[in-house]
Order: structure tokens, then sequence, then C-alpha cells
């Protein structure tokens, strides 16, 4: 059998087969087991049909091997996990072989011979599929750290196993529960859930006619969502990954979906009709009403689940891959905290809903207020609609056609509020009281606020429910910029280096988000390549098409000058678009590590990277990385609600000068 398989590699060299891991896809991580010792893990991917022999064959030159860079480590043992077979293999005199198919694991336990960062190494194997057999090599070089590294597939670049992931995995219960309770707090301020409360007050204030009614229907509603939130968001993640949510929000069925809730919930509030369950469902529901039926109160609180997840979705998605660390308790304890904070406000609101009794009843305030949540549900419903266009590039909804429509809108609600415009249902305006007409006012400030921005005005305040600017057909600013570039003999103001490597990738259909970088990449791999060019470090901004806080922060801290400056001449940058729907070519899709769903386009790409690499699934999310593709800092940027442009400078700075440091 020795001389049959000599033989066979023997010719394998002779016709050039080179060897190289094609039928077995190998991925790579490093743990620390002690001083100077690591425990290097090699998992497998068997293509279908093939088998790989196993360490222990009896013959050597069969055996699967692992060797490691000798002048670096010692190869202390190695250890095979799968599932091992035997049989009689007629292609080798029927000798008995031992295999594995579909998946192998490798664990080599190496002792360094002194510090360093990386090792590299070798696998050779034989393949076997019927009258066909071949040799397989794959080399390695692992960076490696004081915890597990994130597995690196083969034929990536060996930089992006060098990027640093935050780690959680020592995260207690206790503190998910924490984190995830303060998400659920920071998801209340979203407009989808905040657009939400006045409408569960009104549901409260028809159906509470004693105090004691409304706080057995708030603590309902309360345990409602809770339920809803935790076992729903546990099951989901359970089955589809820790990402399905976080896709949610970019998903273009839910987002149409969202457009059509929020459509029927616009015009019914202007009295075009009311929004009723089955006549079945809903006489069963009033059969009950005086029992406390909690049927009504449960989709009340599913509809809030069902339309606020356009902004929660990012939020949760993150929350879930940091409770993935606390093992199987670790996503229903984190759903328990985010539920439980968003049922609080939701239920003071529902204790006390004699308030808004005793303000007015059916008709006059009230339904002034019903007229206006739906004048607001209309103008939210096109930000649902302007998520699918963006994510899919329709170019229904460019930038001057949202804001047309929303000055419009806006324009009418002003003018609803002054009694000029008159529904069906509504009563009378003798006179405009004090509430009005502020009410009024604000209303015809916002439209004065946004009609420079038919000129391209950027609108901070609201650019995060824009569509970007890039799909503006007249933009004053961006044409007295390329008017000036071209007197200045056709440079622009950036960084005399942009130049050095062109954008190729994706720039037909996405725009920089970020004013006034010229040097500003939308692949990951040519951006790397580009900052290696400059000798600059390359700053990684996850974000994506239907980001609120991706546009705000760009606009408040992106757009200062310094920071300009700093990002123009000092960086590189890779706007990485987590719900970007441009499909990948086919051979550049795989299956992810992280949750094992297929990965078939950018956005899931980007995603799949950034929760691989920084156990992260939300945006904005900065992190600069140097021109092997290790982390710069010890932390990303993410979302930052004061927008101070200072820290944000600060923080460049540092990876600035840790770049310097390692570059010397």
């Amino acid at each position: 059998m020795k001389q049959l398989l000599t033989f066979i590699v023997l010719i394998a060299a002779t016709f050039g087969v080179k060897a190289q891991s094609r039928i077995v896809k190998w991925e790579y991580s490093a743990e620390k087991k002690g001083e100077q010792e690591y425990i290097l893990h090699l998992k497998g991917t068997v293509e279908k049909g093939w088998l790989i022999f196993s360490t222990s064959m009896k013959d050597d030159e069969a055996n699967t091997r692992v060797v490691v860079d000798t002048a670096k480590a010692t190869l202390i043992s190695v250890q095979e996990q799968g599932t091992v077979q035997t049989r009689k293999e007629p292609l080798l005199d029927n000798a008995d072989i031992k295999y594995l198919e579909n998946n192998v694991e490798l664990l080599a336990t190496v002792k360094l011979k002194s510090p360093v960062s990386k090792l590299g190494g070798t696998i050779t194997a034989m393949v076997l599929k019927g009258e066909e057999i071949n040799p397989e090599e794959a080399t390695f070089d692992i960076v490696l750290g004081g915890t597990p590294a994130k597995a690196v597939k083969a034929g990536e670049e060996v930089a992006k196993d060098g990027v640093a992931a935050d780690d959680a995995s020592n995260k207690s219960l206790w503190w998910i529960f924490l984190a995830c309770l303060g998400g659920g707090f920071i998801a209340l301020i979203t407009p989808c859930v905040f657009s939400m409360i006045p409408i569960t007050v009104s549901f409260f204030t028809k159906r509470s006619e004693t105090r004691a009614q409304g706080i057995k229907n708030a603590f309902q509603y309360s345990f409602s969502i809770i339920v809803i939130y935790t076992f729903l968001g546990f099951a989901i993640t359970k089955i589809f990954g820790a990402s399905a949510l976080n896709s949610l929000a970019s998903n273009g069925i839910a987002n149409m979906i969202f457009f059509v809730i929020f459509i029927l919930f616009g015009f019914s509030f202007l009295g075009a009709f009311e929004i009723n369950l089955p006549s079945a469902w809903a006489n069963k529901a009033d059969s009950r009403a005086s029992k406390g039926s909690f049927i009504g109160i449960f989709f009340m609180a599913l509809t809030l689940a069902i339309v606020s997840f356009s902004c929660t979705g990012p939020i949760i998605g993150n929350l879930l891959v940091l409770a993935a660390k606390g093992g199987n308790s670790g996503p229903l304890v984190g759903m328990f905290g985010f539920s439980l904070a968003l049922a609080i406000p939701f239920s003071l609101f529902a204790l006390f809903p004699s308030w808004l009794n005793k303000i007015g009843k059916s008709g006059g305030w009230l339904n002034a207020v019903k007229v206006t949540l739906g004048f607001l549900e209309l103008a939210l419903a096109l930000k649902f609609l302007s998520n699918v266009d963006m994510a899919y590039h329709w170019n229904l909804l460019d930038r001057e056609i949202f804001l047309a429509l929303w000055i419009v809108l806006f324009t009418l609600t002003g003018f609803y509020l002054l009694g000029k415009i008159k529904f069906s249902h509504d009563s009378d305006v003798p006179y405009v009281s004090v509430s009005r007409l502020c009410f009024a006012v604000t209303a015809f400030a916002f439209v004065v606020y946004m009609v420079p921005g038919m000129w391209g005005a950027p609108l901070k305040g609201i650019s995060g429910f824009l569509p970007h600017e890039g799909s503006q057909d007249f933009n004053i600013s961006r044409s007295l910029t390329d008017i000036a570039a071209s007197l200045d003999g056709g440079v622009s103001t950036g960084n005399k280096n942009a130049n050095t490597i062109r954008p190729k990738k994706y720039t037909d259909i996405l725009h920089s988000e970020i004013p006034g970088v010229e040097n500003l990449f939308f692949d990951f791999d040519e951006a790397l390549a580009a900052a290696k060019a400059a000798n600059k470090p390359l700053m990684l901004d996850f974000t994506g098409h239907t980001c609120v806080n991706c546009r705000k922060f760009e606009k408040s801290v992106l757009s200062n000058p310094a920071v300009m400056k700093i990002l123009r001449n000092d960086f590189v940058v890779a706007s990485l678009y987590t719900d970007e729907k441009t499909s990948l070519p086919e051979m550049e899709q795989y299956v992810s590590k992280f949750d094992n769903s297929k990965v078939t386009n950018v956005g899931q790409k980007n995603q799949d990277f950034e929760v691989t690499h920084f156990t992260r699934n939300s945006q904005p999310y900065y992190i600069p990385v140097d021109n092997e593709g290790k982390a710069l800092v010890d932390k990303g940027y993410g979302y930052d609600p004061q927008e101070d442009a200072d820290a944000f400078i600060a923080y460049l700075e540092s990876a600035k000068a840790e770049f310097a440091k390692r570059s010397k």
C-alpha cells in the first residue's frame, strides 16, 4: 500500500496536480492553553462524495498530518475529532483504510519556543472518491491570542484573522440582563416604538372604565410584551441565528409589510375606515371584554412587536449576539431584560388612562390627535418604503421626492390644526386654541426647515430618515464643489493619495455617506489594498441603508471639519453596508461560521464579517485596523447619542498613534 500511495503522489506531481485545499475547505483558530502553549483548531469541511484519510491510518504515507514552523514551536500532539470509519478499499489492493466524511477537526497542541504573534504550518492529506485519489495541502498562518480566535476560511487573506474580536464570553447572565435592559430603554426612543405609545394609550382609554380595570389591563399588556419578545426572540435566535432579527429590519418583504401597516393605520386615523379584526374574533373579544379578555391586549402587544421591529431589529440583533455568549440561557435572560424595559413605560401610561379621559372624550381634541397621528403614520410609512427602495436600488423615492411628500404631509397637518381642513368625522373648530396653534406652528416650522433640503441642504436633524444625498438629482453644495474642483485643475479637496487605488466595486450603486472623504471604498479587500499602498490605517465603517443612527452620526460627527480632515488625510475608509442586497458571485458565496446560514449577497457578507470578527451586529460601528487587518484599538466606536466630535477625534488620534508605533 505504501508503494502504491507513493506512486499516486508521484503521478499527481508529474501531471502538475498542485497540492491545494480544494476538496477540503479548512478554517483555523487558536486557543491559549497555558504558558506559551496553544491548541490550534483546524476544522475541515469535505466536499460531498469525497472522504479524507484519518490521522490514524496504519501506513504513515496515507495519514493526514499537521506540520508547524519548527523554528517557532514544537508540535506536541494532534487529536482528531469526527466520525472515523473503516473499510477495505479496492483501489488500494483491498487494504483497510480509516477515513472521515463531511467534517473533520484536528486539535494540534503546540509549545512555543519564544513569544510570537503568529504561527504558520501545513496540513497534508489524501482524499478519495470512487477511483480518484488526490493529495491535498493547505497552509495556515494563525494569529495567536489569549482567547480563542475567530475562525478564518482558507483562501481568505490571513490579515482578516488578525482582526481582534471583542470578547463577551466571560460575561455573566446578570451582565447580559443589565445590558439588554439598557438596550430596551434605548429602543423606547426609536420612532417606531415612540409613535406607538399614543396608540396604546388610546387603546386602554377605550377599554378601562375603572382604575382597577386599567391596572389589570396594564399588567396583562406588559406581560404580553414580555412573553412575545422573550420567547419569540429566543425561538428565532435558536432556529435562524442571532442575525435574523437584525436582518428583518432591512428585509424587503418585512419593510413592505410595515409600509402597508402604517398606510392602513394612517388612513384609518384620518377616518377613511375602521380597522377591525375578523368579525368572529371581534365578537369573541367583545363577549369577554367584561371578564378582562386577554386576547385583545395580547394582539395589541403583538402589533407593537411587529411594527416596531424595523427600528428595534438592529438593537435586538446586537443584543442577541451578546446574549448568545451566555449559552442556552443567554438569549432567554437577555430578551427578558429587553422586553421588561420596553414594557415599563407602556404600563405606566396604561395605569393612568383617566389622564386622557379627563382631557377629552370622543371627537374634539382626541379626534384631532388621532388625525394628526394619521398624518404622522403616513410620513413614517414612507420611511419603510424608502428602506426597501434604497436596499434594492429601485430609485422610486429619491431624496427630493421623499422631501416633497413630507413637506406636503406636514403642511396639511398644519392647516388641519388651524381648522382649515376638516374631515367628515371632525367637530367644528370655532376658534384655534393655544395648544393647536403651537402644534401648527411646529408643523409649519418643520416644513420651512425641510424646504432647503430640496436643493441639497444636509438637514442634519432628520438626516437619518432621509434617502442618501447621492440620490438627489440637484445639490447646490455638491455642484459648487465640482465647480471649485474643475477650477483647481480637476482635483477636488481631499487626499493627494486618494487615487493610489480607486474604488472599483459597487461604486455604481453605492454612495459615500461620509462627507469630504474621497479615499472611500465599499469592499474590505479593495480598501485594505488601498491602505497598504498608501501606508495608512483603514477605518472600517459598518453601516446600512436603513440605519437611522448611521445617518445621524455621519451628519453630526463625521461632517465635523476636524473629523473630515483626519479621515480624508490620515485614513482609508471602507463603508461596509450590512443591508446591501447585491448578489455575490456564486464562487464567493459561502456558509457562515457564526450561524451556518448561507451568505449570498454583499450585505450578508459584511454583516457576517462584523459578527464573526467583532461579535457586534449593530450599526454604525467604527473600528480602525492596520495594514494587516489587525485592530488598532481594543474596542470599536458605536453610535454616540451625545454626538461628541471631540471624543471621536480622540479615538482617531489613538488609532493613528498605534498605527505609527506598529509601522516603525
